[in-house]
């Protein structure tokens, strides 16, 4: 198990256990730019082919062949506006960096998509030499430096039972990809609103879809406090709110970008996190839900695994 941490004592570091969180060790060792400047946090972390990816504020991708021990600097996402990421004027309140970062499921370690916070979904099939913006047919709501790039993606998913089927959360909408990135269709009619973070897809059904929508105001919590997640069975032409056995009265909660995990059960389980220290969770793909733990701390992620 990896986890990415910063703290004024350890700085921005990324801990492991090999005895599923009993202990753990860290290592920051290669965690560095060419300049000497410190990351300011690692944001994201993917395990994929024998190497561990770190994706880090100032937007740069970091990689791991030893189990994450050491680390050494993969690409910094080469682009016209990568000069302007590190801006604080452009930025605040912290440094625009790789938020994700998920490798491509039947392509080998050369293939991978990244975020960059408040700028792009980017694509590259050479290991990080060079990268694509991916956002033809999202839509921004701000003034834009570039064409292809400053459209705001929260997160990005692929429907394991068909590649070339993407989803994404948008600051702006709901979106599907029909060709494996290349364009997007917004499919947020129908929903209380087109702004969220926290998305899954249905591990054998590419036209099943997950989405907690959020008040984007500056709480960002669920609607009218009545905690729901909202499902599409037809890949956005139609969806429903999910709420039995969740709070309907005053549930104020807020679910982050990496809060909601789906396992890959032939019936599977579909699991979520809140900012107020809640986990939900539904065996029956989201007609009904249970609280499985409170009074946590606020959940940033939550993750699924089968032990065998």
């Amino acid at each position: 198990m990896y986890a990415a941490a910063a703290s004024e004592w350890h700085g921005a570091t990324v801990w492991r256990s090999a005895d599923l969180g009993e202990t753990w060790t860290q290592s920051s060792e290669g965690l560095g730019f060419e300049d000497d400047s410190k990351l300011s946090k690692v944001s994201s972390l993917a395990a994929a082919h024998g190497r561990l990816l770190a994706g880090a504020e100032q937007a740069g991708i970091f990689e791991s062949r030893d189990g994450g021990e050491t680390w050494k600097l993969l690409t910094t996402l080469d682009h016209a506006a990568s000069k302007d990421w590190n801006d604080p004027a452009k930025q605040p309140p912290g440094h625009l960096g790789v938020s994700a970062i998920t490798p491509h499921p039947g392509d080998g370690p050369e293939h991978f998509w990244a975020i960059v916070q408040g700028y792009s979904l980017f694509e590259t099939t050479d290991d990080g030499a060079s990268w694509t913006a991916r956002n033809e047919g999202l839509r921004a709501e701000w003034p834009r430096e570039y064409d292809d790039i400053g459209f705001c993606v929260h997160k990005f998913v692929i429907a394991p039972s068909d590649l070339t089927r993407m989803y994404q959360q948008n600051h702006c909408g709901m979106h599907r990809s029909d060709d494996g990135g290349q364009s997007w269709t917004e499919i947020s009619d129908g929903l209380p609103s087109d702004f969220g973070f926290a998305a899954a897809v249905h591990p054998h059904d590419r036209d099943t879809f997950y989405v907690v929508p959020v008040d984007p105001g500056h709480a960002r919590t669920m609607h009218d406090g009545r905690a729901s997640v909202w499902r599409t069975r037809d890949a956005g032409s139609s969806w429903q709110r999910l709420h039995e056995g969740l709070p309907q009265e005053d549930a104020y909660l807020g679910v982050l970008r990496e809060g909601m995990a789906i396992d890959a059960q032939d019936s599977p389980g579909l699991y979520f996190g809140t900012s107020t220290g809640q986990v939900y969770a539904s065996t029956d793909e989201g007609d009904t839900w249970s609280e499985v733990a409170s009074y946590l701390p606020a959940i940033s992620s939550v993750e699924v695994a089968v032990l065998v």
